[in-house]
């Protein structure tokens, strides 16, 4: 077992939020528990105050009067940084070029007084914990830039934090290495049980590590679920725009059905509607011979993207169908298909976000 294991705390944000001296509000008044150990994910787009809540939490940015932050029950709210046992990893890294990387990792430890053998073994299993054997005594500018995020990453957490702050810690990266990096960031968070509080624009990064997930939009919470809850029941239209592709139809209902240009598709039962806004994901679509579903149109395009195809369909509703279909669907444009979805798979949205 990791001597790094299990050393996370809990979080509580109460009626946080953010006006700074120009009058621009950055947060509006939030309340947010994390557990101890989770890994919880703020998500939204630039602007969206999800890094002013992190560095609320860090003690970087006070809230605004009212606002308290809460380590396992304790009141931090004005305790600075350097006295909150927090670990934080930047989108620059923030690393120290003068310094060896095994320099970088202890240096946390030597300004606490730790002992110089204490250290090293510190250093040590950390090196090993992040796949950096080998680099050591190497410069900071001998490193690429998957290595330097290793070095960063086990400088915040050879501190034995109680909470790990990761501000966009992927972006300077290329799209392949972020992928593989966020695998490996992952099993390290479950591997560390550190409490984690993780900002990032990007989905794939959120759902992949994410115990759950913060949906900010305009300097508020927009909704508050697992990766499962936000994809597939979000609560809506901003949620479910931006949490991976979706169809998003406005039409009017009949009978329990929506009513469509290209047909009437049922929806579940005991909705009493007379005007609908439905998310359909392009993955719950089946292509099926024109005819054999209750509705129909006509290809625009195909594109093949590897593992699937992403088919447009046009004459359904008022703006064409996406549908994700196998790769080894046969289709072409301005052919005539038919759309089957499963009742389950239409989600009904608030009329007005």
């Amino acid at each position: 077992m990791s001597a790094f294991e299990g050393h996370g705390a809990a979080v509580r944000i109460e009626d946080c939020g953010k006006t700074f001296a120009d009058g621009t509000r950055a947060l509006e008044a939030a309340t947010l528990d994390i557990a101890r150990g989770e890994t919880l994910v703020l998500l939204g787009p630039s602007g969206c105050g999800k890094t002013t809540m992190l560095r609320i939490i860090a003690g970087l940015e006070l809230p605004d009067d009212g606002g308290k932050v809460l380590f396992d029950g304790n009141d931090m709210t004005s305790v600075p940084i350097e006295r909150r046992n927090v670990g934080m990893v930047f989108q620059s890294y923030a690393l120290f070029p003068n310094m060896s990387v095994a320099e970088n990792i202890g240096y946390g430890l030597k300004i606490r007084g730790v002992s110089k053998g204490e250290r090293a073994a510190r250093v040590a299993e950390l090196v090993s914990l992040t796949n950096i054997t080998g680099l050591e005594n190497r410069r900071i500018d001998q490193l690429s830039g998957g290595q330097r995020q290793r070095v960063a990453l086990a400088r915040a957490v050879a501190i034995r934090p109680g909470i790990l702050l990761l501000d966009e810690p992927l972006t300077a990266l290329d799209a392949a290495l972020r992928d593989r990096l966020r695998g490996e960031l992952n099993r390290l968070l479950r591997s560390l049980g550190i409490t984690t509080i993780y900002v990032t624009h990007d989905q794939a990064e959120a759902m992949e590590l994410g115990d759950r997930i913060v949906v900010m939009r305009k300097g508020a919470i927009a909704q508050i679920g697992t990766p499962r809850d936000i994809y597939f029941t979000p609560r809506n239209r901003f949620v479910a725009e931006f949490i991976g592709a979706a169809n998003i139809i406005e039409c009017p209902v009949e009978n329990g059905q929506l009513v469509l240009a290209g047909g009437r598709q049922p929806i579940r039962s005991g909705v009493n509607l007379a005007i609908a806004v439905a998310m359909i994901r392009p993955e719950t679509i089946e292509i099926v011979e024109a005819g054999a579903a209750p509705l129909s149109g006509v290809v625009e395009s195909v594109s093949f993207t590897g593992d699937r195809l992403r088919i447009a369909v046009v004459g359904v509703s008022d703006r064409p169908l996406n549908v994700d279909a196998p790769n080894n669907v046969k289709v072409a444009p301005g052919e005539r298909v038919g759309l089957r979805v499963a009742p389950k798979a239409v989600r009904l949205l608030p009329l007005e976000d």
